[in-house]
């Protein structure tokens, strides 16, 4: 990884003493070469998002984010031996976002697939604490795309939205049932967690919304039903083949 073109990495120890990435707010100049829009995908796992959002999409740059370095080789290698000039991964805690990006860095982000975190809600990727967090490097009004199997962090999500009159165009709970996917190719994509749910019978849900800097976030406090799936015991999940 670290002899990688096309990872990047700031060890902790200089992140935890306030240092800063060295080509914060000049990814496109140093890094892409270009002016292009810049689209994070954040919890990327091995890539594939990444990986398929920036042959698709060549005139934008993709930059998948994980901390687990063993999963994001196996894309950061894809991009190397394709030759991918418009992706590009960060190896880091999702929190440290700011370190890597100056504000209005960021054009859009995309959540593929995040742990809803149904006990845990500081950790969820769409609550507001992280809302707060992608504000700081998001231009004004940029997208957040969520894509997901769970229809508690979906629910949760869609009802942050509404109770923050964040503006939200487009929505599905079934995108495979739907006409959504004529006007976003882009969901077609699948990733190896996907294609574990949705072999399972599980409908994949999508998300967009627009981010304001300005808007004072209001957490959501209502009760949603959890997954019942992702709340089975280790036994219960091993006996239904659900190893993810």
């Amino acid at each position: 990884m670290a002899q990688m073109p096309n990872v990047f990495e700031l060890e902790l120890q200089k992140i935890l003493k306030g240092e800063n990435f060295q080509f914060k707010g000049l990814w496109r100049e140093q890094i892409f070469k270009n002016q292009n829009p810049i689209i994070l995908e954040l919890g990327c796992g091995r890539g594939e998002y990444t990986l398929g959002l920036a042959k698709m999409f060549p005139d934008s740059n993709y930059i998948g984010i994980d901390i687990k370095g063993a999963r994001m080789w196996s894309g950061a290698s894809e991009a190397n031996l394709l030759k991918l000039s418009n992706a590009a991964f960060v190896r880091t805690e999702i929190q440290n976002i700011s370190v890597f990006f100056a504000g209005n860095e960021i054009d859009e982000i995309w959540l593929t697939f995040p742990d809803p975190q149904m006990k845990k809600l500081r950790k969820r990727l769409t609550s507001t604490h992280f809302l707060n967090l992608y504000k700081k490097v998001l231009k004004d009004n940029g997208k957040i795309h969520l894509k997901t199997d769970s229809n508690f962090l979906f629910t949760y999500t869609d009802i942050l939205v509404e109770k923050n009159l964040l503006k939200s165009e487009k929505k599905s709970k079934d995108i495979y049932s739907s006409d959504i996917l004529e006007d976003m190719p882009e969901l077609n994509i699948k990733t190896y967690y996907e294609s574990q749910w949705f072999a399972r019978g599980i409908s994949i849900k999508y998300l967009e919304f627009e981010l304001s800097r300005s808007s004072i976030l209001i957490e959501s406090e209502v009760e949603i039903e959890f997954d019942p799936y992702r709340s089975y015991g280790r036994q219960k999940r091993a006996e239904l083949g659900l190893k993810a």
